[in-house]
């Protein structure tokens, strides 16, 4: 519960972040998450086994394509542009609810890399954030995703709040 409240207070603290000082990443990302509907953003990195078990048997790809309302934006994170070539391997990357972004610092050293998104801390990868037409209502910091509870994110999202 104490992790909800800071999401909620830091979510609270990024209203004060002005369009101004985003990258143009976060701008497309933000104005992306602003359509009607829930949009999924999730940052990963090929390197990151984590993010390479939820890959693996059809993790992300069936979840994609099982959830063709919801949008996705994957952000390639601390690495390069191998990561189209990872997830076209695992069939994640040509449905028509899918887009790939690559972060502009790729950096893996702790010194360099990315740290916010937003506003929004990144101290982890992967993380994924569920956003409603604008507004965050679910924000995971976690080892790698269980499908089932990401599914019933995304139904809790859709409901009137």
């Amino acid at each position: 519960m104490k992790f909800f409240t800071l999401l909620f207070i830091l979510v609270g603290l990024t209203g004060a972040t002005r369009a101004a000082e985003l990258l143009p990443i976060e701008k497309q990302v933000a104005e992306a998450i602003k359509a009607p509907g829930v949009t999924v953003v999730h940052f990963w990195a090929p390197w990151c086994l984590n993010c390479a078990a939820e890959l693996a048997k059809s993790g992300w790809s069936t979840f994609v394509d099982t959830n063709a309302d919801v949008k996705f934006i994957f952000v390639t994170t601390w690495h390069d542009d191998i990561g189209r070539e990872v997830l076209t391997k695992n069939g994640v990357g040509t449905q028509s609810n899918f887009e790939l972004l690559l972060h502009p610092n790729p950096s893996r050293k702790a010194e360099d890399r990315m740290t916010q998104f937003m506003g929004l801390p990144v101290s982890w990868v992967p993380t994924t954030w569920i956003f409603r037409e604008g507004q965050l209502r679910y924000a995971l910091n976690y080892g790698e995703v269980r499908f089932p509870i990401l599914q019933q994110l995304i139904r809790d999202t859709t409901d009137k709040w």
